[in-house]
C-alpha cells in the first residue's frame, strides 16, 4: 500500500500533523487541508485513494463534504473515513448513509488510525477485483464508475444506495437480511438500523422505476434481487 495517497482534512493542526507522521511511516502519501473548501477542490483535482475526514470543521462542514464527494462520480469512489469529536450516534449515522466507510471518535490512537485505513484500503481493492459490470435488460449497472442507467439514462443514485443495489444484482437469487445488506455497503463497525435500510431500499426501487420490482422483499429474512 506504499503507493496509496490519502488526504486529511482537518482543522487543527496538531492532528494533521499527528496522522500524517504515523501515516508516512507506513509508506503512504499524505496530503492534508484545513477546511471544507480546500478539501473539496483538492479532491476534484487530486488523485487520492482515500480521505480522512473530520465532521467538524470552518465554512463547509464534514457532512457537507461527504454528501458533495459521494454525489460526484468522478469522486464517489473514493473511501472516506469520518473523524468526529462528538461521539453522537446522530452524526455518525448521518455520515455513512451519505457513504462514508467507517468513523473514528476523537481522541485516538494513531494505530487505530493507521489500522482502520489499511482495512478499508484492503476492502476497496478486494471489492475492485471482484466487480463486473451488470447488464439486466435496460439496466446497467456499471461498479467501476459508480453509475446505474436506465433505459440509457444515469440515475441519481447515492452511494450507499449504489451499493447496496450492486450486491444483491451481483447475486441474483441470494436472500439477504438487513445486517447482511449493511455490511456490505459500509462494513461492519457501526450500528445497524433495520430502519436504515428499509429506507435505501425504498429510495432504489423509486429511482429504478420498472425496474423497482426486481428488488423483492422476503418477509421475516430481508430482500433479494429477482432471479432473471
Amino acid at each position: 500500500m506504499e503507493d496509496k495517497h490519502i488526504l486529511v482534512v482537518d482543522d487543527e493542526e496538531d492532528i494533521t500533523e499527528l496522522v500524517r507522521y504515523n501515516l508516512e511511516r507506513e509508506g503512504f502519501e499524505v496530503t492534508c487541508v484545513g477546511t471544507g473548501e480546500k478539501a473539496l477542490l483538492k479532491a476534484s483535482k487530486g488523485d487520492f485513494d482515500l480521505i480522512i475526514l473530520d465532521l467538524m470543521l470552518p465554512g463547509v462542514d464534514g457532512l457537507t463534504v461527504c454528501k458533495i464527494l459521494k454525489n460526484d462520480p468522478d469522486t464517489a469512489p473514493i473511501p472516506i473515513i469520518m473523524l468526529t469529536a462528538k461521539g453522537e450516534e446522530s452524526d455518525i449515522v448521518k455520515g455513512l448513509e451519505l457513504g462514508a466507510s467507517d468513523y473514528i471518535t476523537k481522541p485516538f490512537s494513531p494505530r487505530v488510525v493507521v489500522a482502520r485505513v489499511k482495512a478499508v484500503l484492503r476492502s476497496v481493492t478486494k471489492r475492485g477485483k471482484d466487480e463486473d459490470r451488470i447488464r439486466v435488460g435496460e439496466l446497467d449497472i456499471d461498479p467501476q464508475r459508480y453509475l446505474v442507467k436506465v433505459n440509457g439514462k444515469q440515475l441519481d443514485l447515492t452511494s450507499t444506495e449504489f451499493k447496496i443495489l450492486y450486491f444483491m444484482a451481483n447475486r441474483p437469487g441470494w436472500v439477504f437480511t438487513r445486517n447482511q445488506l449493511i455490511d456490505a455497503s459500509r462494513g461492519d463497525e457501526y450500528v445497524v438500523t433495520d430502519r436504515s435500510v428499509d429506507v435505501h431500499i425504498v429510495g432504489i426501487r423509486k429511482k429504478l422505476g420498472d425496474f423497482g420490482d426486481y428488488i423483492q422483499t422476503v418477509r421475516g429474512v430481508g430482500y433479494r434481487f429477482m432471479e432473471i
